[in-house]
């Protein structure tokens, strides 16, 4: 999350509530309190959509890279 565009819209959390919450401000906040919480395989898509719909590209998904 880019902390410096977000502006709380929430549409994140409202596509990824697996993963985000809102806080008393509607801010996003990770469910497990990590600043950049990783996606479990099955919500990889949720996740890119979530991206897609930010209106101020807040959110980013990465890729880890692999080991080699």
């Amino acid at each position: 999350m880019d902390w410096t565009r977000c502006d709380g819209h929430g549409l994140c959390a409202e596509l990824l509530p697996e993963l985000l919450s809102v806080d008393d401000w509607g801010f996003p906040v990770s469910r497990t309190g990590e600043r950049d919480p990783a996606v479990p395989a099955h919500l990889v898509e949720h996740a890119l959509a979530a991206q897609r719909s930010c209106p101020l590209m807040a959110l980013r998904v990465v890729t880890p890279a692999r080991a080699g």
